[in-house]
């Protein structure tokens, strides 16, 4: 973000109030067809990258877990299974769209947790009232990243702990075949299977525009975060971060 109040949508530059509008098309086009192309365009992997997260999260029975851009609900179901009923699991994602799959998605599990449509920079919790808080392939998608972060660790309990899933900065000796799948054949599978080429490129544009593994996590730091690390999944193509609120 920029004093000019300009900010980035994949490569272009935009004003930031029009950039929540621009995000929002591209999950409302693609919230349909989203989770079949999860499992095309990362070989299925998504899914071990969400296992590892669901593992690290710790769980127990009774917790209170919030999933933000929670979308689809691949995480929120499988938290709801380990709090049980007498936890609570919030999903909640900014996208109408992406949400009311998610919520679908719960409901069909016979999972009846609270759905909440809201800005991930404006949480509409009390201070200290989670013990988990995770965000999966959303953060890079927000305009204010510091103010996210810093509003995920408001609502987290002293103890409680913080998820950031994201992609992130792959193994340098794979990185030109890396650009090579994100910008020209995964465009050309979104067309095929979404019906949408732009919204597939301005995801690949948005991975490159994301901070890289030791960046997010000074920016977790500043935000108040404490024992801050990462794991680097598929050779960094995605990295999972972690921080506690310690006071």
């Amino acid at each position: 973000m920029s004093e000019s109040g300009r900010t980035h949508f994949g490569f272009s530059t935009v004003d930031e109030d029009e950039k929540a509008a621009r995000v929002a098309g591209v999950f409302h086009s693609v919230a349909e067809r989203y989770d079949v192309m999860n499992d095309l365009m990362s070989l299925g992997l998504h899914r071990a990258w969400k296992a590892f997260t669901i593992n690290q999260a710790g769980l127990s029975p009774g917790m209170r877990v919030l999933d933000v851009a929670g979308g689809t609900a691949d995480l929120a179901r499988a938290f709801a299974r380990r709090v049980g009923p007498e936890g609570e699991v919030w999903l909640t994602d900014i996208n109408a769209s992406m949400l009311s799959v998610g919520r679908d998605r719960m409901v069909d599990d016979g999972l009846l947790q609270p759905v909440v449509q809201c800005d991930a920079e404006r949480l509409p919790f009390p201070d200290a009232y989670f013990d988990r808080v995770s965000v999966a392939f959303g953060l890079r998608n927000m305009t204010h990243k510091d103010r996210a972060l810093a509003d995920m660790r408001r609502v987290l309990r002293p103890g409680g702990k913080l998820m950031v899933l994201e992609f992130s900065r792959v193994w340098k000796p794979l990185e030109r075949l890396y650009d090579v799948y994100s910008f020209q054949v995964l465009p050309r599978l979104g067309e095929r299977v979404a019906g949408d080429a732009s919204s597939y490129r301005y995801l690949a544009e948005s991975i490159r525009m994301h901070p890289d593994q030791q960046t997010l996590a000074d920016m977790m730091g500043e935000a108040g975060l404490a024992r801050v690390r990462w794991f680097n999944l598929s050779a960094g193509v995605v990295a999972l971060h972690e921080g506690w609120r310690l006071d």
